[in-house]
């Protein structure tokens, strides 16, 4: 498992990428680990750089 921060648009989507081919990965594995620990990351970056305004205007 090679996990880093997510810190580029690049990084953003080669995180993305790896997620799609361990998205079934079991609970406990070390792919499940890697993907729970990539949602993170990837949550934490959406989050900085595509939030979502759910005040009304």
């Amino acid at each position: 498992m090679n996990v880093y921060l997510i810190k580029t648009e690049k990084d953003y989507n080669q995180a993305l990428e790896r997620l799609e081919v361990i998205f079934d990965a079991k609970k406990g594995s070390p792919e499940g680990d890697e993907l729970e620990l990539l949602g993170i990351l990837i949550e934490q970056y959406e989050n900085e750089y595509f939030p979502i305004d759910l005040q009304p205007n």
